[in-house]
């Protein structure tokens, strides 16, 4: 079984990024052939700073590795070093319909935000999305919540070629954790956890610092009662459980049934601190590995190779059965 997925190179990973994926990706090592790839080609849909982007990778490398991620048991690369990546991107966007993409949800968030030019890059970020799991014939993508929607475009690409030029395709299933695929933010616990955010206050990002976890789960919005329960109108503290639940590998029902009658003091502190020991390995394996670059490009290198290996096959079939360039 193939496992792909890969992640926005950005310094600032915070809970649910941890939580959603990032797990996932360390578990995904022991279950089968594993890929993850730090996509540079998707950060440049949106504005950003090129010096920025490279020391992003870095930082980005230096988490995974951090969180778990054993370069000798997984393939991990930067995207822009398979160059299949973006010449598969092109091939799928003639069997890619308008349509599709104008209805993404993620599209018409992110190009509403955009203060001047919106992409057409932004646009076809599903193409390429689905370019970068295709080109591996991935079975599972590990992904969280919001990322439903891009998988069921990139199943339906994968079919509608399959179905056009003959069975090439692995169609790759979603895998969404069931507890914990949507944190959201604290301070605004109706939308997700995000480093875009007005405040910093309603995010966890894995390298804070104890102090700053505690500060942030503590001032977590809640409501006007005092039952430790997930129900409507109570969104705060349902995320708190689903947080707790997860760090502990417990139900939501377990934590309710610990916490109930404690109020929400006590319950708070008990998610701070469960926070704070969950992200520490990570916080202290990061600045050692980040400050070897060198090292990092080493191991984003050696993946890429074994990356190419992998899709270059694939993707030349593909442009083979599609009549692109000399026939095979």
């Amino acid at each position: 079984m193939r496992i792909f997925s890969g992640i926005q190179p950005t310094g600032r990973k915070h809970l649910g990024n941890y939580i959603g994926a990032i797990r996932q990706y360390v578990d995904g090592q022991d279950r089968g052939e594993a890929i993850y790839c730090i996509v540079d080609l998707h950060a440049i849909t949106v504005a950003y700073d090129p010096k920025e982007l490279r020391e992003r990778v870095y930082d980005t490398t230096a988490i995974l590795i951090a969180a778990g991620l054993d370069p000798a048991r997984c393939i991990l690369f930067r995207q822009a070093d398979v160059p299949e990546h973006t010449e598969l991107c092109w091939l799928l966007s003639g069997v890619t319909a308008h349509g599709d993409l104008n209805r993404m949800t993620q599209f018409k968030d992110k190009s509403a935000r955009q203060r001047e030019l919106v992409s057409a890059g932004l646009f076809l970020y599903p193409v390429l999305q689905a370019a970068d799991v295709l080109a591996y014939n991935a079975d599972e993508v590990p992904v969280g919540e919001d990322q439903r929607q891009h998988i069921e475009l990139m199943r339906d690409i994968a079919e509608r070629f399959n179905e056009r030029f003959g069975d090439t395709f692995v169609v790759p299933r979603a895998v969404i954790p069931e507890v914990g695929a949507r944190i959201m933010d604290l301070q605004q616990p109706t939308a997700k956890m995000s480093t875009t955010a007005p405040s910093e206050a309603g995010t966890i990002l894995v390298l804070d610092e104890p102090k700053t976890i505690e500060r942030k789960v503590k001032s977590a919005v809640t409501d006007s009662g005092s039952d430790v329960l997930r129900r409507p109108g109570k969104e705060g503290i349902s995320n708190l459980i689903e947080i707790l639940s997860v760090i502990r590998g417990v139900s939501p029902d377990a934590v309710e049934a610990e916490f109930d009658g404690s109020g929400y003091g006590g319950f708070k502190q008990a998610v701070a601190d469960a926070v704070v020991e969950y992200l520490r390995p990570v916080r202290e394996r990061y600045e050692e590995i980040r400050a070897d670059e060198g090292e990092l490009e080493r191991i984003l290198a050696e993946g890429a190779g074994k990356a190419h290996a992998i899709a270059h096959d694939i993707v030349a079939e593909a442009s083979d059965k599609m009549g692109v360039g000399p026939p095979r």
